[in-house]
């Protein structure tokens, strides 16, 4: 994984406390196991890396989403007065969720500050950089009798389940994601998606980089590696675009009121003055 060096700040709408220390891998690893512990009752819980992604969705949307509706999809958690089965994901306990949340909101604090910082490059140390995990260049450094084990597994590419996590919250909102009537920013907003949306997708270059590690095993194409600056540019493009247009205005339509002496829409038969509007 990588380290975040963001400096976080209070979290979203979950009531989170302003932290004083960065998440370190320590945390990322507690994180990793509760999920693991959840992934036991319920087999769709996701990879660590999707959570990323997805929180940086959320993060980026033009709603501000609360935090049971978004923890509910992400993990499959049964809706408010419902019991947990087969079906949906359970913590092992409350202390487990409420573990789970306070490590949750750091992390989100610290993406939320990255995004809102004036950054000028992608080695900037206030610059988001995602939680991710170069599954191929782990591999390729394993025994050779410890490969064999993945030797027919389809590996992801690197930061590609983050793409998904990402895309997988645009998807499951789609209305805080419909283009806006502006064609400049809808524009603005498809170049961005698109952007994700290709890291979403495999890596078939040639492997040419480590992208963790200047000394580990070429796993990426360097085409790759840029279409990922590309890809964070992208969420700062995203975060940009609903924090300047704000949420949607509902319409509101109001129903015609019928001329004092038309016939009143109840069907008395009566004019209007006469009746429901007297």
């Amino acid at each position: 994984m990588t380290t975040s060096t963001a400096s976080p700040s209070t979290a979203s709408d979950s009531a989170a406390e302003p932290v004083s220390t960065w998440m370190e891998t320590e945390d990322f690893d507690e994180l990793d196991a509760i999920l693991e512990d959840l992934r036991s009752r319920y087999d769709e819980t996701p990879q660590w890396e999707f959570c990323e992604g997805f929180m940086a969705a959320v993060i980026c949307s033009r709603r501000p989403i609360a935090a049971d509706e978004y923890l509910s999809v992400l993990l499959g958690l049964p809706a408010e007065g419902e019991e947990a089965d087969d079906e949906t994901g359970s913590f092992a306990d409350d202390a487990q969720r409420e573990r789970f949340v306070a490590l949750w909101n750091r992390r989100w604090s610290e993406v939320e500050t990255a995004l809102d910082s004036e950054v000028n490059s992608l080695e900037d140390e206030d610059c988001y950089h995602p939680e991710v995990m170069d599954i191929r260049g782990a591999v390729a450094e394993m025994p050779l009798e410890e490969q064999a084990a993945f030797k027919n597994e389809a590996l992801p590419a690197f930061a590609q389940v983050w793409a998904l996590g990402f895309m997988f919250a645009v998807e499951s909102w789609p209305d805080e994601w419909t283009a806006p009537r502006d064609k400049d920013a809808a524009k603005w907003l498809d170049g961005a998606l698109q952007a994700i949306v290709a890291m979403s997708e495999d890596d078939t270059g040639t492997p040419e980089v480590s992208p963790l590690s200047e000394e580990g095993t070429p796993s990426t194409s360097i085409a790759r590696l840029n279409a990922f600056g590309e890809a964070i540019w992208a969420v700062y493009d995203l975060r940009e675009l609903w924090k300047t247009l704000g949420p949607k205005v509902e319409t509101i339509r109001k129903e015609a009121t019928p001329g004092r002496n038309d016939p009143c829409s109840c069907g008395s038969g009566k004019k209007y003055k006469k009746c429901c509007g007297a």
